[in-house]
């Protein structure tokens, strides 16, 4: 117990005397900015190729739409996303004589590797909404897109949001990987906290903690949003 006490108060002194905390704030809120902005690209992109996808293909533009999304999705969930982090940062930005910092690198990267899962989900959602909502609203006077926009994609987000959390969950935890592109996460922050002290245990410890309460905050979430669509359902 003298031992683990002595590691505690070598990360305390880190942690607090020089100035550890500092970096863990920054940290944390890169993971959070970069899991955030990534989940909102990906659902952006995704409920677009998603409705690419389910367009019915009787003209030459949808299949060639078809071909691209389908082209999009096999690139970015058939290669790590380490890789696409690595390729981007060091590759295609320096080829386009584009400079992004490591943070922003890793939210575009991370948003569009998203897109390419949620459009799965997305569309295994709107597949899950009642054909005859579709015939309704054409019925009624509505395009297919508005149709889409306004009765079958919120249904569909109903249906899927349990799995958007999930998504979301995967997000904030592959955040540890943003280190390869120089980018500040939870991981860098203790890593170093760990390397000054030359004790990893406890700041290895607190980290996974972290992570533990970040992934219970966001499951809550997602019980108290389904049970307000549920009684919303209720009510209708």
């Amino acid at each position: 117990m003298g031992n683990f006490g002595l590691k505690v108060s070598k990360f305390i002194q880190i942690f607090i005397d020089q100035d550890g905390y500092k970096m863990v704030t920054e940290g944390l809120i890169n993971t959070l900015l970069i899991a955030v902005f990534g989940l909102i690209l990906g659902i952006l992109i995704g409920t677009l190729i998603a409705t690419v996808r389910v367009i019915p293909k009787y003209k030459v533009l949808p299949r060639v739409l078809n071909s691209i999304c389908s082209f999009y999705v096999n690139l970015f969930r058939g290669t790590p996303i380490v890789v696409q982090l690595l390729v981007f940062y060091y590759v295609l930005l320096p080829i386009l004589g584009v400079r992004m910092p490591g943070v922003r690198v890793a939210m575009l990267v991370f948003g569009l590797n998203s897109g390419a899962y949620v459009s799965e989900i997305m569309r295994s959602g709107i597949m899950s909404v009642d054909g005859g909502q579709m015939e309704a609203g054409r019925a009624v006077g509505l395009s297919f897109s508005t149709t889409m926009v306004r009765i079958v994609i919120p249904q569909a987000v109903k249906n899927i949001l349990p799995t958007l959390g999930n998504e979301f969950i995967s997000l904030i935890k592959e955040t540890s990987v943003v280190s390869f592109v120089g980018a500040t996460d939870l991981y860098v922050a203790f890593n170093y906290i760990g390397s000054n002290s030359y004790e990893f245990m406890v700041p290895y410890l607190v980290m996974a903690m972290i992570y533990i309460v970040l992934v219970l905050v966001i499951t809550l979430g997602i019980k108290i949003m389904e049970r307000s669509l549920a009684k919303s359902d209720r009510r209708h």
